[in-house]
């Protein structure tokens, strides 16, 4: 059976901020993502999930170069994009889409609902009709129908505006889409419309993403593999149904044991375990950064960095529980 190589391929990524404080202050340096590797493969999701905070959507947005990485390499399709100039980089961007968090604030309000699906098809050469007749399709893709074309993003509700953003994104046959937090501006009755929308969609055309968001739930039923991000560090990753069923990481049970449950009898994972709240990324940790915070702290782990390592098939966490 031929190997499967990965769409993405991600080796020791890091993006760092620096910033000065106040005119005499010292430099500080915020590490938003430290040395992240993983693989996305084709046709599939890959959920990222974590404290507001970690790092992820600085992850996302790295991944499609709109932020200028500090170091590591990008591998998309087998080509390092890391180092590519931005004109190096516009036939890889046709690949690469994204849907954001808010609808409303990632859409021209000056534009129609035509121009701004058009408006990508444009930039990589598309003619007038290919344009107009694409933009037809994609329309009907969504939920929605020609009578929207001439409206502006203001008329329409959270849910339709995220059906236009999803419509922008597909309107020049990506490969990937980056969905960075695409449910959390919406009404808990239309994240599952939306989600379904993906879904179809991704099916139709071998679409493969990267999901990003918050509820936990969501990204177990969308996802079919999902990583765990803390203070910028990649702490756990495994399949969707292992990662939830057995999931490694202390911090990891944490968040499981965080989502509400509708049976008050059932006893949550590590409930009460998790101390404090999710620190700034500024500083050198000489050991586990999550260990201040850990119920399982052990002496070695204040002492030294835990690295990734596969307990079982494709499932990945970096703790000392697991030294071999």
């Amino acid at each position: 059976m031929p190997e499967v190589i990965p769409l993405i391929s991600v080796r020791n990524l890091s993006k760092h901020f620096t910033s000065d404080r106040g005119w005499f202050g010292p430099r500080t340096t915020v590490k938003a993502v430290d040395g992240v590797s993983f693989d996305i493969y084709p046709g599939e999701t890959y959920g990222l999930v974590g404290e507001s905070g970690c790092g992820k959507s600085t992850l996302g947005r790295s991944l499609l170069k709109l932020f200028d990485i500090t170091e590591g390499e990008i591998e998309f399709d087998g080509q390092n994009i890391a180092g590519l100039s931005e004109r190096q980089l516009k036939p890889v961007r046709r690949r690469m889409q994204a849907v954001f968090q808010d609808p409303y604030s990632s859409l021209n309000p000056g534009m129609t609902v035509q121009q701004l699906i058009a408006e990508p098809m444009r930039i990589h050469g598309y003619d007038a009709e290919r344009r107009k007749s694409r933009t037809l399709e994609l329309l009907g893709q969504v939920g929605l129908s020609r009578d929207h074309l001439d409206r502006f993003p203001h008329e329409f509700s959270g849910g339709q505006r995220q059906r236009i953003s999803i419509a922008r994104a597909l309107s020049v046959n990506p490969e990937f889409i980056l969905c960075d937090e695409p449910l959390s501006a919406l009404d808990v009755s239309v994240q599952a419309q939306v989600v379904n929308l993906l879904q179809d969609l991704q099916q139709a055309s071998g679409l493969t993403y990267l999901f990003i968001a918050h509820d936990l739930s969501m990204v177990r039923h969308i996802s079919d593999r999902i990583g765990v991000m803390y203070l910028g560090s990649l702490v756990e990753e495994a399949p969707a149904e292992t990662l939830y069923n057995q999931p490694a990481h202390p911090y990891t049970r944490a968040l499981l044991a965080s989502i509400p449950l509708a049976d008050p009898h059932v006893q949550m994972l590590e409930q009460g375990g998790l101390k404090g709240e999710i620190a700034g990324g500024i500083g050198e940790y000489t050991g586990c950064k999550f260990a201040d915070r850990c119920p399982r702290a052990m002496e070695k782990c204040h002492r030294q960095p835990p690295q990734m390592q596969e307990i079982s098939p494709g499932h990945r966490v970096a703790c000392w529980q697991f030294e071999e």
